[in-house]
């Protein structure tokens, strides 16, 4: 098979609409900056509505190459992000049917699997320091993770990702007072279980190995 051209994205300073542009115009080898760039956001999307690590990442594969097919139709009337965070909750909400039905279908490799969300290691931090927030993060997780779904995805959105709230609401849908309501609720459901512990952006993080296992899967399919 052939390998990969390997795309320097960490430099790369191009707007995601100009990107998208060049990726239609037939140099699809730049997808993977998209990638690479929205993988992050994409899974805590996902993640909010999935908790298998496999369902997960196939349900990101499943998205990315979906909308690699209609890139043609992405207009930029609203960002690249939202347009594909929504395509990611409708698939999201696909395999959320199917597993109810029985119907759980995985599009990807054995080889794609990798290691779990505990993989997510400091930067040479001593050990009480590793300990101490190892363990705050995996309680903030499990308390997100009780949150009811709609509150849940409004919390990682707006408070995990920091997006503005005009593209909160555009991606799911709701009004500005709506999308308030649901995010004060969310905070509160989590001030019961949780006190003075506040979000770190390592909270559902997409580790490296599993980032390029999506990647290399999708930019294969294309």
């Amino acid at each position: 098979m052939e390998a990969l051209r390997i795309v320097d994205f960490t430099s790369c300073k191009l707007d995601d609409a100009v990107i998208v542009h060049r990726i239609v115009e037939g140099e699809k080898e730049l997808f993977e900056i998209l990638l690479r760039r929205h993988n992050q956001r994409l899974f805590r999307v996902i993640r909010s509505y999935l908790k298998d690590t496999d369902e997960i990442q196939d349900v990101m594969q499943n998205t990315y190459l979906k909308a690699f097919d209609k890139l043609f139709q992405f207009q930029g009337n609203s960002s690249f992000s939202t347009w594909l965070i929504r395509i990611g909750i409708n698939e999201a909400l696909l395999r959320l049917k199917d597993m109810k039905r029985g119907k759980t279908i995985y599009l990807h490799n054995q080889d794609v699997k990798e290691a779990s969300l505990n993989e997510i290691r400091d930067q040479q931090p001593g050990p009480e320091a590793v300990i101490i927030r190892r363990e705050g993060k995996q309680l903030l997780e499990q308390a997100i993770d009780k949150l009811p779904e709609k509150y849940r995805i409004v919390y990682i959105l707006r408070e995990v990702e920091g997006l503005p709230v005009s593209e909160v609401c555009e991606s799911l849908g709701l009004t500005e007072s709506n999308l308030k309501v649901r995010l004060h609720r969310a905070k509160a459901l989590l001030k019961d279980s949780l006190f003075q512990l506040s979000v770190t952006s390592d909270v559902f993080a997409f580790g490296n190995k599993r980032c390029d296992a999506v990647v290399n899967f999708v930019m294969t399919a294309i």
